[in-house]
């Protein structure tokens, strides 16, 4: 079906999805990613999914839902696409709840749903995952993350509006060049060039702004759809967002397999699997560490083992549901590479994110009192209002904090 259907897929990396469609189509697979983010996304989602339902499961499958009944697409040569890594949650049901989303239109026999998985939730999933796709699907959340972590450090500071997106952009269509003609493997010359074009943006660099940290539920975290634009929010504010890239995601759900052989003595003929795929990640996001240092110009991101170090005095690896011990270590993580305030992005009625961002809060305040961390909930009932509220209260204690610092 892949010659002539359409993958219908919803987004939740802007950056990254730029690249990756282009990469998957160089595997044969045509690639929608959807950027409606009207108020009927929100609506479809709360007709086909319940509200106590996960808020991503519902904007995701609200989103697919919508976007099919906006007449764009032929419903005979679409099929919707999703990705799962397994977890207790979320990760393993949103199959099942888009599926259960098309029974109740009638399309359940007419569009056929694909899981992205590796745990086997799904092993006739219809997809076909070769290695050089893994290795272009890696090198593009690689780049992806690069070119996040330098757009956060750039646009807050920008002197003409829409600067900083245009060189983001003219990098994202040279990697898509790189990618279909050769090249895209030379990590040190393209990161070297994302540095020096993005440098070329003019900036007033005169004061140093406040930054704030995002952490949280991975699709709250990223998406802007599901935190209303959080990054852009924080710089129209004038505040710096830090968020971490999406591959130590990856790695965390890499060293939760270790993990759960270390505990449990599972995955026993599997976890050598796990090691060099962690290995192999960490060298590969240390070539984009040394470009940053050895220019000298940006702050580089953190060691995906000092992050796990970070976290262990505080909470026990084997609190893994969800985003777990990663939660807590990236908090630490920020607080000791002097981002005092942070944003814990989570939907409301999340277990994990309740019980691990709010509870180890207090823990981590007793250790950090300059801790600035707040819980921001988002749910399709939560108030835009409420929410930005809560985010000027922890902006109002980030400034004072500055200015006694100052003194």
């Amino acid at each position: 079906m892949r010659e002539d259907h359409l993958i219908l897929a919803p987004n939740m990396l802007p950056i990254h999805f730029k690249l990756l469609t282009p990469i998957l189509k160089m595997s044969g697979y045509n690639v929608k990613i959807l950027t409606n983010a009207s108020d009927s996304v929100r609506e479809e989602g709360l007709a086909h999914v319940h509200n106590d339902t996960c808020y991503p499961a519902l904007l995701v499958i609200g989103q697919l839902i919508d976007a099919l009944k906006s007449g764009q697409y032929d419903l005979d040569h679409v099929c919707l696409a999703m990705t799962q890594t397994g977890g207790g949650c979320r990760a393993s049901n949103y199959i099942s709840l888009l599926r259960k989303a098309l029974e109740m239109e009638g399309w359940e026999e007419r569009i056929p749903c694909l899981s992205i998985n590796f745990s086997g939730l799904e092993e006739d999933s219809g997809l076909e995952i070769t290695l050089p796709m893994i290795l272009h699907v890696i090198y593009g959340l690689l780049y992806g993350d690069a070119l996040m972590w330098l757009k956060n450090q750039v646009k807050p500071y920008e002197l003409h509006k829409g600067d900083t997106d245009q060189a983001i952009d003219e990098i994202v269509d040279e990697l898509i060049h790189l990618f279909e003609n050769g090249g895209y493997q030379k990590s040190k010359v393209i990161y070297q060039k994302m540095i020096r074009r993005l440098k070329q943006v003019e900036q007033d660099r005169s004061v140093q702004k406040i930054r704030v940290g995002i952490v949280g539920e991975i699709y709250m975290k990223y998406s802007p759809l599901g935190n209303n634009n959080l990054e852009d929010y924080l710089i129209e504010e004038g505040f710096e967002p830090v968020l971490s890239g999406v591959m130590d995601f990856m790695l965390y759900c890499l060293e939760n397999g270790l993990i759960d052989y270390e505990y449990y003595h599972m995955h026993k003929n599997t976890r050598w699997i796990y090691s060099i795929g962690k290995d192999v990640i960490m060298r590969m996001q240390k070539t984009f560490r040394n470009a940053i240092r050895k220019d000298g110009t940006f702050l580089e991101p953190d060691d995906f083992e000092e992050v796990i170090r970070n976290g262990k005095p505080f909470i026990n690896p084997g609190v893994k549901m969800g985003e777990g011990w990663l939660l807590t270590s990236e908090v630490v993580t920020l607080i000791k590479s002097g981002v005092n305030n942070v944003i814990s992005a989570q939907p409301f009625g999340c277990l994990p994110n309740h019980i691990v961002a709010k509870g180890m809060v207090h823990k981590i305040k007793e250790q950090y009192p300059n801790a600035n961390v707040v819980a921001i909930d988002y749910d399709p009932s939560a108030s835009k209002v409420n929410q930005e509220n809560r985010i000027r209260l922890m902006m109002a204690n980030a400034k004072l904090m500055s200015e006694i610092s100052e003194k």
